[in-house]
């Protein structure tokens, strides 16, 4: 028989009395280096950090993906709407199926929307949960949960109408356990009906904020988001209602005087903005940049951007005097470094124009925009007040022509006049949407509402996208979703 060492033997029973220690004394895990969440949301300002986190979701991602808004959800609703194709300079496949309606399920972009949607449900789920137990300002309190309330009440909006049904969570997961993290999908109504409660409360947040606190969500963003879900819901009376106490509720909002200025740097959070995701120039973070200012990459006229208009006939919408015209496209632009006006003739011009930060210098530098990208302006309420007003009397009112009129006459395009029916005066009002929202990312939620053919024939008009059909006006649930959670299903005309 071998024999053992004095030191090999002093090292096994060291190792065998470990082990026997550990068998029989419970582990009590108490972490001195590491901040666990019944550690963390205990003042004040880990109150005030909590929903700056939940807002960090809209303009950034955690995995270093490019953000929500300000690209990602672009991707969805205006490359999957008339307003945009994909252009031959974008080499992600996913990217391109999205502008010819070829997407499915396993989409990548389709699924990254779904998990940042998610991600910042989460986020505001974490502070809804945690803030009323702190010791704190009690009016600041309150404040914070209701801003929260709106992100959530903001996200889940675009879920429902991206997806349909989806699950409805309202509290950050406790438990380990997998089967308890299997949620099915909850109904239409009853995902709204939260969305709706949180807005209402959310109505109680402060009329405005300054200083450091500007772009926060305030009560006059929830009556208007609050107005836009009873709009998408058909609810008439209630969405005139809200939009009645936007208008007249003394929050101050108004048109710009000149229709740039709301995709300015220099106008940010203006008087026309009533909740934007914000972004600043040099953050950093390529992930917390507004990407769509990347439209502008280039005085080469060889060389053209990642997405374009769909074709011609966008820019052509316009009428000549209409000023949006020349602040949402360019086929032309100023070299300061030359001092010559580079023409851009090629055929995918003209380019998206409206978030270019021309405050940059080399204007090149564009993927540090720090253009805001506006998700309620005064303009929408204006557009939503007029058809709200033709939907509930059967016939446009003269309050109605006055709204959609502010509108016109800003661009410097005549009003429209008085005599037409119910069905043209929404005809207008949806065309005048789509002339003032371009890349806003509002076309495609504008095409569903109005019914599931309206979006196919608008779709059937580019020949790129000649494979819509019905199942398009809802985005597929992503197949590695449905993976992880059998309790999931599919939406219809997707495999």
């Amino acid at each position: 028989m071998k024999k053992i060492s004095s030191n090999k033997l002093i090292w096994l029973i060291t190792v065998i009395t470990a082990i026997a220690f550990l068998s029989c004394k419970k582990l009590t895990e108490n972490p001195s280096a590491v901040i666990v969440s019944s550690q963390f949301y205990k003042t004040q300002s880990d109150a005030a950090s909590a929903v700056n986190a939940a807002y960090s979701s809209l303009n950034s991602d955690p995995a270093g993906d490019f953000p929500l808004y300000g690209r990602q959800l672009n991707l969805l609703v205006e490359n999957g709407s008339d307003n945009q194709v994909y252009s031959p300079s974008n080499t992600n496949p996913d990217v391109r199926a999205l502008g010819t309606a070829t997407y499915i399920t396993s989409n990548s972009r389709v699924q990254k929307v779904w998990q940042q949607l998610y991600y910042g449900i989460n986020r505001a789920n974490i502070a809804i949960d945690n803030i009323p137990a702190i010791q704190m300002d009690t009016t600041l309190r309150a404040r914070l949960v209701r801003e929260s309330k709106f992100i959530r009440a903001l996200l889940y909006f675009d879920l429902v109408r991206l997806y349909g049904a989806v699950p409805l969570i309202l509290h950050n997961p406790t438990s380990i356990d997998v089967n308890a993290l299997l949620v099915p999908r909850t109904s239409v109504d009853s995902v709204y009906a939260q969305i709706v409660t949180d807005l209402k409360d959310a109505t109680n947040l402060p009329k405005s904020f300054s200083g450091t606190d500007l772009g926060r969500a305030t009560g006059g963003a929830a009556h208007t988001l609050l107005a836009k879900v009873y709009l998408t819901r058909q609810d008439w009376p209630d969405a005139l209602t809200q939009l009645n106490i936007v208008i007249n509720g003394g929050y101050g909002y108004a048109l710009f005087s000149n229709y740039y200025d709301a995709f300015q740097k220099a106008t940010k959070n203006g008087k026309e903005h009533i909740f934007s995701a914000q972004f600043e120039t040099n953050l950093g973070a390529v992930n917390s940049s507004q990407v769509l200012s990347q439209s502008f990459t280039s005085f080469n006229t060889a060389i053209f951007p990642a997405d374009v208009p769909a074709d011609s006939s966008v820019y052509k919408l316009f009428n000549a005097t209409d000023t949006r015209r020349a602040v949402t496209f360019y086929s032309s632009v100023y070299n300061a470094a030359t001092g010559q006006t580079v023409v851009f003739n090629n055929a995918y011009t003209p380019y998206f124009n409206k978030f270019v930060d021309y405050s940059l210098t080399p204007l090149t530098t564009q993927a540090q925009s720090g253009v805001n990208y506006p998700i309620l302006r005064y303009a929408d309420v204006l557009l939503m007040y007029a058809e709200a007003q033709n939907e509930i009397n059967g016939a446009p009112t003269s309050d109605a022509y006055t709204a959609i009129n502010q509108v016109r006459s800003r661009a410097n395009v005549p009003n429209l006049t008085a005599g037409l029916n119910q069905s043209a005066f929404r005809d207008s009002v949806f065309l005048e949407r789509r002339k003032e929202f371009i890349q806003e990312g509002h076309r495609w939620f504008d095409l569903v509402r109005q019914g599931g053919t309206v979006l196919v024939d608008a779709l059937h008009k580019i020949p790129a996208k000649s494979a819509a059909s019905a199942k398009n006006t809802l985005f597929p649930i992503p197949l590695v979703e449905i993976q992880l959670n059998p309790k999931l299903t599919q939406n219809p005309g997707y495999n």
